[in-house]
């Protein structure tokens, strides 16, 4: 698979086969994706990657603590900016609309909405789940390569036959997140990312996202 065949197929899976991926694939992924850019070479990335019984007892954990408390434990950053401004709002908006229309979710169904944003925290059944965290000394450059760095093992896990689901709702649980991995004071949470096999039943994956024309984002000087 060349690189415009992995960026063209990458998509985010909501709905993954309980097929195991071995670990060794994963240490192959990482070790490829250490080569993403950094500037200042920083590599300012942090990676767990869980899996087995241990991803098991992790889920297992949520859970409980969402019969509780479902609506997390706040963010330590902005999923997305306050007061979104348009195209972003409609974008936005339209991906969701989307998404529920594939597994027939009306908008009006709250309670079919919010077990569909539950299965996050199962990561979508994948069987192995990646977390990626940041030192909080870096700023914006910074977090532009870390996700340099994620969207090489997105595409890296498609040369594998692999897919991913990369998650920021799992900022919610970052002091649960943080605890149970140790995950040291001064670094922060940033999400979660899922891998595995495919579910190429589940409707959900059929969904493809509307990507704006060039001509919306791009301006030509000289060429």
């Amino acid at each position: 698979m060349n690189v415009s065949e992995a960026i063209d197929t990458r998509l985010t899976a909501r709905a993954f086969l309980d097929t195991p991926v071995e670990g060794r694939v994963i240490r192959e992924i990482l070790e490829v994706a250490r080569r993403a850019p950094s500037g200042g070479n920083l590599q300012p990335w942090h990676v767990w990657v869980v899996g087995g019984e241990e991803l098991v007892r992790f889920k297992a954990l949520i859970r409980e603590k969402m019969s509780g408390n479902p609506r997390g434990e706040g963010t330590e950053y902005n999923i997305y900016p306050p007061e979104l401004k348009e195209p972003y709002k409609s974008r936005r908006f339209k991906v969701g609309e989307d998404m529920y229309a594939t597994i027939g979710v009306t908008r009006d169904d709250k309670l079919g909405r919010l077990m569909q944003f539950a299965r996050n925290f199962e990561f979508f059944g994948a069987p192995c789940a990646l977390f990626f965290a940041i030192d909080r000394q870096m700023q914006q450059g910074q977090w532009a390569d870390l996700g340099m760095f994620m969207q090489s093992i997105m595409l890296l896990a498609r040369e594998h036959g692999l897919h991913t689901a990369p998650q920021e709702a799992w900022a919610i649980w970052y002091k649960t997140v943080g605890e149970f991995l140790s995950i040291p004071p001064e670094l922060m949470l940033f999400c979660g990312m899922g891998i595995g096999h495919i579910d190429p039943k589940a409707s959900i994956n059929g969904l493809r996202t509307d990507r704006a024309p060039l001509q919306e984002f791009v301006t030509f000087k000289g060429v």
